[in-house]
């Protein structure tokens, strides 16, 4: 019997490899997944056209307690913002960014919902 923390780490992972499967077919370039700078970590930084997207993916098994997305608050949010910057910073990027959320609900059917310029 699979332990919950395990349950929700796999969820977890189909979300964003699910996450990156769509990006793809919606034309962008995918850069990093899991990038890390000190605590913080954004799930998938994609390109499209001269746009830098950081992409938060969250995953759940059913909407009973929620959309997903409303587990990005704004702790959240000021972490994505810190590693982004050390991105863009490391990487000399000078064109136009964004912070995307996708919200996978994994009952069927699978729901995937693509929030552009979620925060700023």
């Amino acid at each position: 019997m699979a332990s919950q923390t395990n349950t929700h780490i796999h969820t977890g992972q189909y979300g964003e490899r699910a996450a990156a499967e769509y990006l793809t077919k919606q034309g962008y370039t995918l850069l990093h997944k899991n990038y890390r700078y000190r605590r913080a970590e954004v799930d998938i930084i994609a390109r499209k056209n001269r746009m830098l997207v950081f992409v938060e993916v969250k995953t759940r098994s059913t909407d009973g307690y929620g959309y997903p997305e409303e587990a990005v608050n704004y702790k959240k949010e000021r972490m994505l913002l810190k590693a982004a910057d050390q991105f863009i910073h490391a990487t000399k990027w000078e064109h136009e960014v964004r912070f995307d959320i996708i919200s996978i609900t994994l009952h069927k059917p699978v729901t995937i919902h693509h929030i552009e310029d979620a925060f700023h």
